[in-house]
């Protein structure tokens, strides 16, 4: 595979450094702001199945699930008054997400998860004592804000705590937490649903305020990174809190350009408008596309027809259990492969392994829907056969997304942002990814009503189209340092043209000259 727009490697600086435990701790707990907003998206979904909950908010829902005995699969959860409870959440985030930009950069990147720990405690507080559907509404804005915030500060924390050559690994800490609440909200739902007198919703919704207790805590314990302690003036405490992280005396040149890319920052007074110069083209294209990409790859429509295949198979009842429970461990088991191999294989290698993956997954999928569901969406009786052969590739789709776009979504943009435009550039990066949540969660149902199996080949064609630019355009940053990640830019076969003139205070400027090694076209 050529590498377009790669490194040779063993070029550029190479900071001496250990994964200390002082460091590991820390990312892990760190790392822990995922599970906010991994359990919300496994409870939501799992809360509105619930009947008692439905009868007493949204009881219209429940009546046209009661009286529609239609056997068409495709049309049989079409309501936006439900998913809408469900995904205005993902606008609050994103409101939330461009006032936490000036948060992180103000005030450092802990106090930003206090203040996600903070209100979605707040949030899971009101919705387990609601009584009436706007306090759902309430709490549910006061979740978003904590994903919002939470979202914006973990991976920039993350990847600036991290040593480079592991920053990966220990970046995708948060997508596993994200995954790990996933699977532990699907378990809960299960057993509270089954609680007599029908007030299990209460738990479930009201069990978000365990997560938001580990991440407030957490944050009160943590350390700030080197970087945002240098931001806001306090140089010599920088210094020394980067020679324990990296467990070595020797730091002097990579405090010298943290020293240099913040003093750059500070000389930038609008970061936001900063955003749109010609230099930072590269950064913004990303901080666009790739959540944008990450949220058209399909991984709803799969999911959705998870518990439908699984009762086929023979789960009957505990068919939502069994789906979730098996599609969520497979999420947490390729997590883990992601964690291994980022910084071995490469950012760009699990991209593209897990576009292709991904992209024959959905064409079986939609041949074998297509073939059984038809147009009208009545499969009749389904052989088992049939159903394990679409199950195991729907476990083979999601296994692809958890060790590529899924983790890299969140990895790549938080660690390819210069100091002066990160914490507004990452802003962009969540906001963008919780728009195209929302949007995504809002329609998707109704498309699926109108262009039943045909999503699947929609989605394909996005993955194919997210592949091809992965393969053209997203340039390698394993084990490049977090403040010399521009030279990824300058040997870029396209994004040259748009930085190579421009002199960089962190050791741009010395690349230009020399040691970079050939274009990779």
């Amino acid at each position: 595979m050529p590498a377009v727009g790669g490194i040779g490697p063993g070029t550029g600086k190479e900071y001496p450094g250990n994964l200390t435990p002082y460091v590991l701790v820390t990312c892990i707990v760190a790392a822990m702001g995922g599970l906010i907003f991994g359990y919300d998206i496994g409870i939501s979904g799992g809360v509105t199945t619930m009947t008692p909950f439905l009868q007493k908010f949204f009881p219209s829902v429940w009546r046209k699930k009661e009286a529609d005995k239609t056997k068409n699969q495709y049309c049989q959860y079409d309501s936006q008054t439900l998913t809408m409870f469900t995904s205005s959440l993902y606008l609050a985030a994103l409101l939330a997400s461009l006032v936490a930009s000036t948060v992180t950069r103000k005030l450092g990147r802990k106090l930003s998860m206090l203040f996600g720990g903070l209100l979605f405690f707040a949030g899971a507080l009101i919705n387990g004592f609601a009584k009436a559907v706007w306090m759902l509404i309430v709490g549910r804005i006061l979740l978003g804000f904590g994903v919002g915030f939470a979202n914006q500060s973990v991976p920039l924390y993350l990847s600036e705590m991290a040593p480079y050559r592991y920053r990966g690994a220990l970046n995708i800490g948060f997508q596993l937490s994200i995954t790990v609440g996933i699977l532990i909200a699907n378990v809960l739902n299960y057993f509270f649903n089954k609680i007599e007198g029908g007030w299990g919703w209460r738990l479930s919704l009201g069990g978000a305020m365990v997560p938001a207790l580990i991440i407030t805590v957490g944050s009160l314990i943590l350390p700030d990174t080197p970087n945002s302690m240098i931001e806001r003036g306090q140089t010599e405490e920088a210094k020394a809190k980067l020679k324990r992280i990296r467990g070595v005396d020797d730091v002097d040149e990579e405090f010298r350009d943290l020293v240099a890319a913040s003093d750059a920052s500070k000389l930038v007074e609008h970061p936001w408008g900063n955003l749109l110069q010609r230099k930072y083209r590269p950064h913004l294209t990303m901080a666009i596309l790739i959540p944008f990409f990450q949220q058209l790859t399909g991984i709803n429509v799969i999911m959705f027809y998870a518990p439908v295949l699984f009762n086929t198979i023979g789960f009957e009842d505990d068919a939502s259990l069994m789906s979730a429970v098996i599609t969520g461990a497979v999420n947490v088991g390729a997590t883990l492969v992601s964690i291994y191999g980022v910084d071995k294989w490469g950012r760009r290698f699990l991209f593209l392994e897990g576009g292709v993956q991904m992209l024959i997954c959905q064409a079986v999928v939609a041949a074998c829907i297509g073939a059984r569901f038809g147009i009208n969406g009545d499969p009749g009786d389904l052989p088992k056969w049939y159903a394990v052969v679409v199950v195991l590739f729907i476990c083979i789709y999601v296994a692809g997304f958890a060790w590529s776009w899924g983790p890299l979504g969140w990895l790549v943009p938080s660690e390819i942002f210069p100091l002066e435009i990160r914490s507004a550039a990452q802003s962009i990066n969540v906001s963008v990814n919780m728009l195209f949540t929302f949007a995504v969660a809002q329609v998707f149902l109704t498309m699926l009503c109108h262009l039943k199996f045909g999503l699947f080949l929609f989605f394909a064609f996005f993955v194919l189209i997210m592949s091809i630019f992965v393969y053209f355009f997203l340039p390698e940053t394993k084990g490049i340092p977090i403040e010399e990640m521009n030279r990824v830019w300058k040997t870029h076969w396209y994004w040259s043209r748009f930085v190579e003139d421009l002199d960089y205070p962190n050791g741009g400027m010395e690349m230009s000259k020399g040691g970079q090694g050939p274009k990779n076209v």
